[in-house]
């Protein structure tokens, strides 16, 4: 447990970070799964839609250092790739 002043309030900032943190994070996954579902329905343009409304969303999560740059990119080649494959 913290003892300092400045420890007690580090773990209250890591508390408050750590839920903005795990909000971002589920939200990305919300849009990805939105993608995901209307490939897996093979809907081309629903697919291509979602995934323009995910892109900034992921991208956001990597500004804000919720996500890695190769991890976001990664999985934006990944969708990318399987939305062509549709066409």
């Amino acid at each position: 447990m913290a003892n300092s002043p400045s420890a007690k309030k580090r773990a209250r900032q890591t508390l408050r970070r750590t839920q903005i943190n795990k909000a971002r994070k589920s939200r990305i996954r919300t849009f990805i799964r939105k993608v995901e579902e209307a490939i897996a329905a093979a809907d081309h343009a629903a697919a291509l839609a979602a995934f323009r409304a995910a892109q900034p969303e992921i991208m956001r999560g990597v500004s804000r250092g919720v996500l890695h740059r190769n991890t976001a990119s990664r999985k934006l080649s990944r969708l990318s790739h399987r939305i062509k494959a549709l066409a």
